[in-house]
C-alpha cells in the first residue's frame, strides 16, 4: 500500500488498548494542532451508538475541533446513560493530554452493540496513544479502526493553485482520509466510519455543503448487506493550514474523489466478498430516479449470490428494478453485463452465454441498466454475497 500522507498541521496514531481479545490496534487518535471547521453526517437509523449523540450535540453547539478519538472492539451502542458518560470521559482524557477542551474533541466507536466501553483499557490507551502521535501515524490509525476488515483503507488528494500577484510560488491544500467497514454497510448515509482530513482553508457552510454532495455521490452509493449500523459517521475537519481556500467547486470535487476512493474501498473489502460489481443505471427521468434503482439492484440477495455464484441469471436484475418502487417500463429496458447486452425492450436477446459467464467469473465487473426513460444516470457499487459471509457474521460477537 502507498503510503498516504496527512496534512499539514495534523498528527496521528493507533495503539493497542487491549480492546480487541486478540491484542491487535484498537485505538486510533487524530489531532491538529490548531482549531479545524468541522462538519459530519450520521447513521439515520432510529437506534444511535452513545457517540453518535454525543457528537450531534457537539457540533450543534458549534464548536471547533482539535482532535477525534477512535475506539474499535465496542460500539457504545444500546449502553444507556453510561455510553454518554464515557462518551465524555473518552473525550476529557484526550482534552488532558493534547492540551485542548473537551468539547473540542470528537468521539467514535466500532463493534459489538450492547457491550460497555473498557474504561480502564482507554484510561491507559489514550495516554499511550497521545505519545506515540506523528505525522507519519495515519496508517496505524486506519488499523485501529478495522473490525472485520481484512486491509487498512486510506485515500489522499490535493489541490495546488499556481503563482499570481498574491503569491510568490504555488501553494497545496491536501486531503487525507481513513475509513472502516466490511459490513452492516448500506447507503442511508454512509454505513462505516471515517475520518477526512484538510489543510484547506474552508469556511463552515462551505465545507458543510461539499460534505453532503460528496457523501451522496460515494457512501450513500455502496451497499454490502443492506444492513445500516448504529454508529456510521463521516466527519471533516479543515484547519487551514496550507492559507489556501479553495473554489468550493474545487473542494468539492476532491473531497468527492476521497470519499469515492473510500467508499469503494469499503465494497471491495465486503465481509466474505469475491467481486467487485459496478451498476451504472442510464435513462432514468431524474438522478434520483438512476440511484433509487441502482440501490435496490445493489442489496438484492438473488442478485448478489448469482454474481457469486457466476450464474448470468440477469433477469434477478430486472426484477430488483421492478420493485424499486420507481414507475420503470419494462418494455423500454436494456441491461449489459459486462459488455454484452443481455436484454433488450425486457426480453432477452440472443447472446453468448460462455461470454457472460466469462464476464461474471471477474473481480470486477461492470453492468449497466437502461431504462429508457430519460438522460440521468447513476453509479452504485456493491459486492457479491458468499458463504463467507454468513460464517463471519454468525460468529461476530463469539
Amino acid at each position: 500500500m502507498q503510503p498516504v500522507k496527512l496534512p499539514k498541521g495534523f498528527r496521528a496514531a493507533g495503539v493497542a488498548a487491549g480492546i480487541k481479545k486478540d491484542g491487535g490496534l484498537d485505538l486510533a487518535l487524530l489531532v491538529s494542532d490548531r482549531d479545524c471547521v468541522a462538519a459530519a453526517v450520521f447513521t439515520q437509523n432510529k437506534v444511535k451508538a452513545a457517540p453518535v449523540i454525543y457528537d450531534q450535540q457537539l457540533l450543534a453547539e458549534g464548536n471547533a475541533l482539535r482532535a477525534v478519538v477512535i475506539n474499535s472492539g465496542c460500539a457504545n451502542a444500546c449502553t444507556g446513560e453510561r455510553g454518554l458518560r464515557d462518551c465524555a470521559e473518552m473525550a476529557e482524557l484526550v482534552a488532558q493530554q493534547i492540551g485542548c477542551p473537551s468539547n473540542t474533541v470528537f468521539v467514535m466507536s466500532t463493534g459489538v452493540i450492547g457491550v460497555p466501553l473498557p474504561m480502564d483499557k482507554l484510561r491507559a490507551g489514550i495516554p499511550a496513544a497521545a505519545q506515540a502521535l506523528s505525522e507519519d501515524g495515519l496508517l496505524a490509525a486506519a488499523q485501529a479502526i478495522m473490525t472485520t476488515d481484512t486491509l487498512p483503507k486510506l485515500a489522499a488528494g490535493d489541490l495546488t493553485v499556481m503563482a499570481d500577484e498574491q503569491r510568490s510560488g504555488p501553494r497545496t491544500a491536501q486531503l487525507a482520509g481513513i475509513a472502516k467497514g466490511a459490513g452492516m454497510i448500506h447507503p442511508n448515509m454512509a454505513t462505516m466510519l471515517a475520518v477526512v482530513m484538510t489543510d484547506a482553508v474552508v469556511r463552515p457552510e462551505v465545507l458543510k455543503r461539499a460534505l453532503n454532495s460528496a457523501v451522496r455521490k460515494s457512501f450513500n452509493r455502496i451497499s454490502v448487506d443492506g444492513d445500516t449500523s448504529t454508529n456510521d459517521t463521516l466527519v471533516v475537519l479543515a484547519n487551514g493550514a496550507s492559507e489556501l481556500e479553495p473554489l468550493e467547486t474545487e473542494f468539492e470535487i476532491l473531497l468527492t474523489s476521497v470519499c469515492t476512493d473510500l467508499a469503494k474501498q469499503i465494497v471491495k473489502d465486503g465481509e466474505g466478498a469475491t467481486k467487485f460489481i459496478t451498476i451504472e443505471v442510464t435513462g432514468a427521468r431524474d438522478e434520483r430516479m438512476a440511484e433509487q434503482v441502482g440501490r435496490t439492484i445493489a442489496r438484492s440477495p438473488l442478485v448478489k449470490t448469482a454474481f457469486y455464484g457466476e450464474d448470468p441469471n440477469w433477469g434477478r436484475i430486472i426484477a430488483a428494478a421492478g420493485y424499486s418502487g420507481e414507475d420503470v417500463l419494462t418494455e423500454r429496458m436494456a441491461l449489459w453485463i459486462g459488455d454484452v447486452q443481455v436484454c433488450t425492450g425486457g426480453a432477452a436477446v440472443a447472446y453468448p452465454e460462455e461470454a457472460v459467464i466469462g464476464a461474471m467469473r471477474a473481480k470486477e465487473i461492470a453492468i449497466r441498466l437502461d431504462l429508457g426513460l430519460g438522460n440521468a444516470s447513476a453509479t452504485v457499487w456493491t459486492c457479491d454475497l458468499s458463504h463467507d459471509y454468513v460464517t463471519i457474521n454468525g460468529r461476530y460477537r463469539t
